[in-house]
């Protein structure tokens, strides 16, 4: 791992990519290894021992406010800047950790920016969306649209892009596809360095490539996936990805995934969820965000009490970041201030 990192520049923007022939070109945006920290206070109030539950600190990856995606994002743009890209085009929500650091990439390498969002202007405000315009990225808004309609209107995008002279790279929803998952795979390689003995890493299933990278270095057995609602198939999803980037076959129905932190749907923010975010900010001083990070440790939680996560070993919350988010959620953001004493600024 060290050796690998050694070999990438720093720098300009021509030295910001890996030029070594024998891998695939690699952008450098994060400070790596991310933290490995003790989480003593919050595994104490689960039923854990002191030295049970420690943090893999993903949200501490340095662009554009940190999250995951930064590790995919430096395989997936380093591929476009291989392809001559002078354009990005990407998809999600309108509070989508992905979107907004492909905007802060793209500024990093001196890329234009397009975020394919579904919804309508001023449908969400805050948060996310206003680092993106703040990162100088162009939101094309796509109504009510699902995965395939918002690819499609990505595609759409980037043929307008082409017209005007631009070379755009589609890049995928979340980040997600085989090449995205070498991030998660050099992290789940990180995990091994700093915590050799670790039983279960625990991970938001997102779009899917996160998972699958951990899978890759950890085996299946020891990531433990929690659904957040963005994909309709999640173990598929992520078996698919994991048979791509390990080449060979990784079953559903190997894969531990938890599909019980949907609740009401993607962005609806659930008792459980609220109750492990008040919980982590308060034992650890840990930002969770209502989408992602949130579900993950509440479905860490339900595994403690059921007795999948135990006492006297070693567990690893992976925490992927999303803190601007929660600023663009409302009930997060009104449950949170109510919470003071106050009912207004």
């Amino acid at each position: 791992m060290t050796g690998t990192r050694a070999g990438l520049l720093r720098g300009t923007e021509d030295a910001a990519v890996n030029r070594d022939s024998t891998t695939p070109r690699r952008a450098v945006f994060g400070s790596w290894p991310t933290p490995l920290e003790p989480a003593p206070r919050l595994a104490r109030a689960l039923g854990l021992g002191a030295d049970d539950l420690w943090v893999k600190r993903d949200d501490l990856t340095g662009l554009g406010g940190g999250g995951n995606k930064v590790r995919k994002l430096e395989w997936l743009c380093g591929a476009a800047l291989a392809d001559g890209a002078t354009a990005l085009v990407t998809t999600g929500g309108p509070q989508s950790n992905h979107a907004r650091l492909t905007a802060a990439a793209g500024a990093r390498l001196g890329l234009d920016v397009v975020l394919v969002l579904a919804g309508a202007p001023g449908s969400s405000t805050s948060g996310n969306l206003a680092l993106d315009g703040l990162l100088g990225a162009t939101v094309v808004w796509a109504g009510a649209a699902g995965p395939s309609e918002l690819g499609s209107a990505a595609e759409q995008a980037a043929e307008e892009l082409r017209k005007s002279g631009a070379v755009p790279a589609v890049i995928p929803f979340g980040g997600s596809s085989v090449l995205g998952a070498h991030g998660y795979a050099e992290c789940g390689a990180e995990l091994l360095d700093q915590a050799p003995d670790l039983a279960t890493v625990v991970t938001a299933l997102g779009s899917g490539g996160t998972m699958a990278g951990l899978i890759d270095p950890l085996g299946a057995e020891r990531v433990l996936g929690v659904h957040c609602g963005a994909v309709p198939d999640p173990a598929g999803t992520v078996s698919e990805l994991a048979s791509g980037l390990t080449g060979s076959h990784c079953p559903p129905e190997s894969l531990r995934v938890r599909l019980d932190q949907v609740g009401a749907g993607y962005g609806a923010l659930t008792e459980p969820v609220m109750a492990a975010m008040t919980l982590a900010a308060r034992t650890e001083g840990l930002i969770l965000d209502p989408t992602y990070t949130g579900r993950a440790m509440a479905g860490l939680i339900a595994a403690v009490e059921e007795g999948d996560i135990r006492a006297g070993q070693r567990t690893v919350f992976l925490h992927t970041g999303g803190l601007p988010g929660l600023f663009g959620h409302p009930a997060a953001v009104a449950r949170a201030q109510a919470a003071t004493g106050t009912d207004g600024p």
